[in-house]
This record gives C-alpha cells, structure tokens and sequence, in this order.
C-alpha cells in the first residue's frame, strides 16, 4: 500500500503537520508505504489558464508539479492536511490544487483514466483558528472536486475548530488518537490484499500493461507492481497509444528495477512476461510465466494483439485469486 500525504501548510511543523506526520507514522508501523510532500517547499507555479493541458493533455508549465502527478497515480490513498486560511487552503496549496487541471482535462476531454481510478481514495486532515458551523465548508467542497480530477474518491475528513497557536493540537484531548484510528482504517482496508508482481526486461510495455489491467479490475482485492531486469528510459509509446483505446491513461509512468520497489512489498506472486532467465524473482513467491512476444519494434497491430491478451490472462488469473 502507497499513501502519498500532502502537507499544505506553509508553517513547518505546524498543526496540520503535525495531524500528518501521526497518520503516516502510524501507517508505517501498520506497514504501509508512505511519502510526504511538502507542498511550500516546491516550485509550483500557479495555473495560467492557457488551455493546452484540455488540447494537449499536458500542462505547458515545467516545474515541480511535473513530480506530483505521478505520485497522485501511484497512491492508494491520497492525505490532505492543511489549515483553514480565510475559510480556504493556503495558497500554496491553491495553486496544486489548480494545477490539477491537467488530470481533470484528460479524464473529461480525453476520456482517459489511470486504472487506479476506481478503488484510490482522498482523505483530508484539517485544523481551524475558529469555531464557526461553515469553517471547513469551502474545504470540503473543493477537495470533493479536486480528489476526482486526480483519480480517487473522497473518503471524509477529520476536523478540529480552535486550533490556533503553534502546538494548539498536541494539547487536544483526541486528535491525535483519533488520527491514529483513522489510519489503521484506512490501511486495514488496504494492507489485505494479496500482491502480484508483473516481471519483464524493460518495464516499457508487458509488464506495464500487466499491471494497469490487474489495477483496474482487482485493484480492491490485488495490489500490483511492474519492473524490468534492466529498465529502459521510457514506456513505448504504442504501448500508451493502444492503452488509450481502452480508455485506459499510462501517461505519467516510468520503468523501473524490481531493487526500486518499496521494502514493504512482498508479493505473493510473480508474473514474467516471456523474459526467461533475465528476471529475477523473491524465492517465497509463487510464479506464472507468459510467454508473450516482445511488441516493441513491432507494429501497432502486433501491439494491440498483445494488449488483449494480456487483458485477458489477467482477467483468468484474477478469478483463479
């Protein structure tokens, strides 16, 4: 399990901060793989309204917010924390939040999601210098929007008025046992899954279609990864092209070593895609190899063909699961 926890508050070890880092810590211990993104401390520029994330699909911005939309895709769980600043988010934070444009653009324009979509969650911690019934209102409504532009479905939210000075939550009587309960539930409904892991050379194609298919229809029940023996620089563009036909986004992706996966996951099952000897594999796991042909100097169609047998053996290992 991935939980990515952003941290909206431009004030370091703030309150927020502090709601955060106890879920994370507690998600750790409960074995869960966790990232914290600072959002102050990034480059992030705010939207322009240029228009060309809905033509092309791509914010026309390069900076840091290039590193966030691949980490919104990996998690499982995406955690919000973030004061309340004229009954809003910060402005950092505003500006992340705006930049979500692109994501939002390929999911209605495009017509194209990222296989997460269906099981990833939002959760948002939140703290308050007033007690007003309206406080955390405009909050609310936003991140209901902003989590499915990214891809997930808001899970809630855990709120505190009158929270003020610096360590103001610390002397909560609750929030912070109420904070560790709220991470054990969301992990719990996580951490149960059982793990596969898709084996290839490159991580370019197979195994990255492999595992976007086991996302999208076992992602409650499965958590897949995908890596290469000696990854490339990038996915195969047909690779992505045909994807797309299937309304299925691989955008944001990137190859990788099976040495890069989290420590926490240990799979249950390895999968290989016709690598043979190349791939390395955890001795305590079982393994299937599919022996399907390398598509990447082929033809789109030898692509397509690929892809849909890949859907389809997924399809039949889910069920044997």
């Amino acid at each position: 399990m991935y939980i990515l926890g952003i941290q909206g508050s431009p004030r370091k070890q703030g309150n927020s901060s502090t709601l955060l880092s106890a879920f994370l810590v507690e998600a750790q211990q409960l074995g869960s793989e966790t990232v914290t993104l600072d959002v102050a401390s990034k480059k992030i520029h705010p939207c322009i309204g240029c228009g060309n994330c809905e033509r092309e699909g791509f914010c026309a911005l390069q900076d840091d917010m290039q590193e966030v939309y691949p980490l919104f895709w990996k998690a499982d769980l995406i955690v919000v924390a973030t004061p309340i600043f004229f009954y809003h988010v910060p402005a950092h934070l505003k500006a992340l939040i705006d930049r979500c444009q692109t994501l939002w653009s390929r999911k209605y324009i495009h017509k194209i999601s990222d296989p997460g979509h269906q099981w990833r969650k939002g959760y948002v911690l939140s703290v308050g210098a007033t007690k007003g019934m309206n406080l955390f209102e405009g909050l609310t409504l936003t991140m209901k929007y902003v989590f499915d532009a990214v891809g997930a479905d808001f899970g809630g939210s855990l709120t505190f008025r009158k929270i003020e000075k610096p360590g103001d939550i610390i002397q909560h009587p609750s929030a912070l046992q109420e904070v560790k309960r709220k991470a054990e539930f969301w992990v719990n409904l996580f951490l149960k899954r059982k793990k596969i892991l898709f084996l290839c050379i490159e991580n370019s194609c197979r195994s990255q279609m492999a595992q976007a298919f086991t996302q999208l229809y076992g992602g409650d029940k499965v958590e897949a990864e995908s890596a290469g023996s000696t990854p490339g620089e990038k996915i195969h563009d047909l690779m992505v092209a045909v994807m797309k036909e299937k309304g299925i986004d691989m955008a944001f992706r990137k190859p990788k070593s099976f040495t890069q996966l989290a420590p926490s996951f240990t799979p249950n099952l390895i999968v290989s895609m016709g690598c043979g000897g190349e791939c390395s594999f955890f001795p305590s796991a079982g393994r299937q190899d599919w022996n399907l042909p390398d598509p990447t100097h082929q033809p789109i169609a030898v692509m397509r063909t690929v892809r849909d047998e890949i859907e389809k053996k997924v399809k039949n290992l889910l069920i044997t699961l």
